[in-house]
């Protein structure tokens, strides 16, 4: 699903119990949530991420980084770098971290206020498509 004149990018909202992920594009400016990952042991869900990767063929993958308020590392930022460096690891793909502070917050908020009828306790892929959004309102300001 590739598109020209842009990157293909996935962004990834990362949890223990369950990853948010979103597809956008740098060169149309869309952004779409796309799917809600659930995790087992605390563990990605590797090969349902591999097949989102080979679908969406993306040229560079965007990790949430769950900072503390003070901009400091917390132990989710650590276990969000570790999920990202791995992502980089298995697929030789670029990986971009996005400050993330209150994209959940910010998720809740949008899904209350949706006319969508969608579960209030799932926003993870609505925090993703935040995340990417985050990177392409980035890239314009550059």
């Amino acid at each position: 699903m590739p598109e020209h004149g842009g990157e293909q990018l996935l962004g990834f909202d990362f949890g223990l119990s369950q990853i948010g992920v979103a597809s956008g594009h740098s060169g149309s400016g869309l952004v779409s949530p796309l799917q809600i990952l659930n995790c087992r042991d605390g563990g990605p869900p590797w090969p349902a991420i591999e097949n989102l990767i080979a679908q969406w063929q993306p040229a560079r993958l965007l990790v949430g980084l769950p900072l503390n308020m003070d901009g400091s590392d917390s132990e989710s930022t650590r276990l969000a770098r570790r999920f990202g460096n791995r992502l980089h690891g298995r697929t030789g793909i670029a990986v971009s971290w996005v400050d993330e502070r209150l994209s959940s917050r910010e998720a809740r908020e949008i899904n209350q206020h949706s006319h969508q009828r969608r579960r209030h306790d799932r926003i993870d892929d609505l925090a993703a498509a935040l995340i990417v959004q985050r990177y392409l309102d980035q890239l314009a300001a550059r």
